[in-house]
């Protein structure tokens, strides 16, 4: 594989285009989002984070002509058969009496798992990262990585996004929210992906 050294990431996130660039910044990777060249988001209509993650990627190398990469991420919950999964990022806004942002999100979430015990709380971030090199690129670099925690029964901590404030981690005792980000970058389910993705390409 050529070295690269631009890439159009297919996200319009800005909390998450931090995060990705932060971790790829020692290899001297320059993520470009695709908002900087007009790119709407694809339609994310796959059953599954990598069928959604290889769209995503596709679409924005369809677009731009460059390499780009695309993370699907999400949490499951063992306790609700593994939702939000796919729908984590428009989890409360499946129902059109609700908001679709991070609050309604947590709210929600909340809301269906007040019956459930500590015991039984247990959930994982996953995250399905893909590069595709050009759009039809017919083998697609697939990294994933999950992060096992548990869920609070209220929110705790300012850093992070999404259900990052309801997801304890047990190694540091504390909410992924509480978590410094230099902290969060080196274990997180995002960063254990982009650790495979880093040691896939080439120097």
């Amino acid at each position: 594989m050529t070295p690269i050294d631009k890439i159009v990431l297919a996200s319009s996130n800005s909390a998450k285009l931090k995060e990705l660039q932060d971790i790829l910044a020692p290899r001297n990777i320059t993520l470009i989002p695709q908002s900087e060249f007009a790119v709407e988001d694809a339609v994310e209509d796959g059953l599954s984070f990598v069928e959604n993650a290889i769209i995503k990627a596709r679409h924005a190398s369809q677009k731009t002509g460059m390499a780009a990469l695309a993370d699907d991420s999400g949490l499951e919950v063992d306790a609700l058969n593994g939702e939000p999964g796919i729908f984590s990022a428009r989890y409360a806004g499946l129902n059109e009496d609700r908001e679709k942002n991070d609050a309604a999100n947590n709210a929600l979430l909340l809301e269906n798992l007040k019956q459930v015990a500590e015991a039984d709380r247990s959930a994982r971030f996953q995250c399905c990262i893909v590069l595709v090199r050009f759009p039809q690129d017919p083998m697609p670099l697939v990294c994933q990585g999950s992060w096992e925690g548990r869920i609070l029964f209220g929110e705790e901590g300012k850093n992070g996004f999404g259900y990052d404030p309801l997801f304890y981690v047990p190694s540091h005792d504390c909410a992924s929210a509480e978590l410094d980000p230099s902290v969060k970058n080196t274990i997180s389910h995002r960063a254990q992906a982009l650790q495979k993705l880093l040691a896939s390409l080439p120097v």
